[in-house]
């Protein structure tokens, strides 16, 4: 499913790996494994991941070692995973940039909620995201003024950009021709108003001269009908 969490379990124990593989994928997560930090590193590079599950005692570089140098500029949540007991190891580890320590041997149910309790506190502290009005094979996002046609980014004005940003936050209502012009500021009018919808339906609609989405609203001005 695609909402399924994705963890990255890295590990040179290759039953445990396997296990946790399989154990978290019967839990519902979408799992990756490697076998070392180089390999961690390969599949971190191709993929998104929501935590990692990182062994400690690793050869070559260890997973405190892979944490500190991921923390640079890569904020993924990280489980590390050791045999080592002690409390200096256990604040070394958090030092780094950890989000939990798991001492090995471990519950698996204890593991379970160690990673839902990090990806509820990573959901929290997440930025919203930015929305995205669509439609038709378009969307737009007003916070980057930034239009897609099937992906594919669509050149816009600044002008135009500031336009759509206050038509979608207008919403069905719509705006007079008047509140746009004095809105967009930049000394526009009704007139350049007129000029900017004209350009945006050509970039926009399958037939400028009748307009699906930015349509005119008679005595009134102008609403940009989306999805969502």
């Amino acid at each position: 499913m695609p909402d399924q969490p994705h963890i990255l379990v890295v590990d040179d124990d290759t039953r445990l790996r396997q296990l946790l593989r399989k154990y978290l994928t019967d839990n519902g997560y979408l799992v990756s494994t490697a076998a070392d930090a180089a390999e961690a590193r390969q599949q971190l590079a191709a993929m998104a991941f929501d935590l990692i599950v990182l062994d400690v005692m690793m050869p070559g570089e260890n997973g405190i070692e892979l944490t500190r140098s991921l923390r640079r500029d890569n904020p993924v949540p990280i489980l590390l995973l050791t045999a080592m007991s002690e409390t200096s190891d256990r604040i070394t580890g958090l030092e780094t940039g950890a989000d939990d320590y798991l001492v090995k041997p471990f519950e698996p149910r204890e593991l379970l909620l160690r990673i839902s309790s990090i990806l509820r506190r990573a959901s929290r502290d997440a930025p919203p995201e930015p929305a995205v009005f669509r439609f038709g094979r378009f969307s737009f996002n007003p916070a980057r003024g930034e239009l897609l046609a099937d992906g594919i980014p669509v050149h816009l004005t600044s002008a135009e950009a500031a336009l759509l940003g206050l038509l979608t936050e207008a919403g069905t209502e719509g705006l007079s021709r008047e509140d746009l012009a004095e809105r967009s500021g930049n000394g526009a009018n009704p007139r350049t108003v007129d000029v900017q919808v004209t350009r945006l339906r050509k970039k926009i609609e399958d037939d400028p001269r009748l307009p699906r989405y930015l349509q005119t609203v008679r005595g009134h001005g102008y609403v940009l009908w989306v999805d969502q």
